[in-house]
């Protein structure tokens, strides 16, 4: 298979993560996959203050931790998902969290309430009973998919991802 990707937008709290492991668990068997998450506010902690690598983060240093069975590179610099894809290496899928710019195609996903300025970056978006749809007017080319059902998910996925590598 061609490495394939898509991409999921969606507010804070609508389920993106959760959403995403899903689609991971279903896809794990039969393909291989590589995942990216974007974190806009530089929140997310990698590496615990003390250890080995936290100090050696600490000098602003490209470090790499290798052991067998994993490689773990903690990078001072912002890599560019063309980077970040030759990094990787070798999948069939990529799933991205975020990176709302990516021109991949794109599932959003919401709890609640639709934000629509979400609309013309998405493909499909994906939402749970919590939503009346009247409430909305929802853009012809939006397909909606149900949260719940990671089958048709999965499905929407393998017909709408766009090859990224030959």
């Amino acid at each position: 298979m061609n490495s394939l990707a898509i991409a999921f937008s969606g507010p804070s709290g609508s389920g993106k993560t959760t959403l995403i492991v899903k689609v991971a668990n279903a896809l794990k068997d039969k393909y291989s996959l590589a995942i990216v998450k974007h974190d806009p506010s530089d929140k997310a902690i990698f590496d615990k203050e003390g250890k080995d690598s936290w100090k050696f983060a600490q000098t602003g240093a490209e470090v790499v931790v290798s052991s067998p069975t994993r490689t773990t590179l903690l990078s001072q610099r912002e890599k560019s998902i063309d980077d970040i894809i030759e990094m990787i290496g070798d999948f069939d899928i990529l799933l991205v969290e975020g990176l709302k710019t990516l021109q991949l195609p794109r599932l959003s996903v919401f709890r609640n309430r639709l934000e629509e300025d979400y609309f013309p970056m998405s493909n499909a978006l994906a939402i749970d009973d919590s939503i009346n749809l009247g409430d909305y007017k929802i853009p012809k080319h939006l397909e909606i998919l149900d949260l719940n059902n990671t089958n048709s998910i999965v499905e929407w996925i393998l017909k709408n991802a766009k090859k990224i590598k030959k």
